[in-house]
């Protein structure tokens, strides 16, 4: 039963940390607000390096399988992810000998609990997280029609390299410290306070790193996660595959 709870809880934080690390403002609404145009600018020049907005705008569904290591626990997993736009996502988790499905079909959240052996819904705030995620491309292609707020920070340099700093911000005050390549326009860094597995709101600093090109699209197929500073977890992505004809009943509760 404790290796069971154990998965549980991890494969919880988990989700927190590989799709999009935010950060919550105790979950207030905002006044809407616009982003800045030097926001914008940085964010046009960044999808212009992943390959274009007319690419990211052909892509429909998205499959990314990987592997990946959790070093302060000492075990090994294996992932796969699938997307479909604009609302669509499932991630499927192998590790300790389990696997753990959570899904979003554009209007229910859910997933496999190991507890109960059986999928269910997941809880509201669950819900909410997934949701947020599941917006895949749109959230830098069209932030305005989702009241998503960009505003720039100036530029830091660490690594010897300068950075551009962007903060996007959600309309429920959820949000994300993004730091951009100022030669690349790839994005380096991503900082935020996310819930770990015991319920404690911890600092996590995700780096995507080793881009390639995959079909037309720079793609980062290395990711580690830092947690208050130590060293989490590493992923590392095999195979992607863009427009594969993804059906939305595979992210329907089975």
């Amino acid at each position: 039963m404790k290796k069971t709870l154990t998965v549980c809880a991890l494969c919880f934080f988990l989700l927190s940390l590989i799709i999009l690390p935010a950060l919550n403002l105790n979950a207030q609404e905002k006044e809407v607000k616009k982003s800045d145009p030097k926001a914008l600018k940085i964010l046009d020049k960044s999808i212009e390096a992943m390959g274009g907005r007319k690419l990211l705008e052909s892509i429909k569904d998205t499959t990314i399988t990987g592997s990946m290591e959790l070093i302060t626990m000492g075990m090994e997993g294996s992932l796969t992810m699938y997307s479909k736009e604009p609302d669509k996502m499932r991630m499927d988790i192998e590790i300790m000998g389990m696997t753990i499905t959570q899904a979003y079909d554009g209007e229910m959240a859910w997933m496999f609990n190991p507890q109960t052996g059986a999928n269910e819904e997941m809880s509201e705030q669950m819900t909410d997280d997934i949701k947020r995620d599941a917006m895949g491309n749109e959230i830098i292609l069209n932030p305005e029609k989702h009241n998503i707020v960009y505003t720039y920070k100036g530029i830091e340099k660490f690594e010897g390299k300068d950075h551009h700093v962007l903060k996007q911000i959600h309309p429920d005050g959820w949000e994300a410290t993004m730091y951009i390549d100022a030669k690349t326009n790839l994005t380096y860094k991503v900082v935020a306070l996310v819930t770990n597995q015991m319920g404690v709101e911890v600092e996590t600093e995700s780096f995507t790193t080793d881009y390639k090109k995959v079909a037309g699209m720079m793609v980062a197929h290395t990711m580690t996660t830092y947690q208050d500073g130590e060293e989490f977890m590493t992923m590392t992505l095999t195979e992607i595959k863009f427009n594969s004809g993804l059906e939305d009943s595979m992210f329907k509760m089975e």
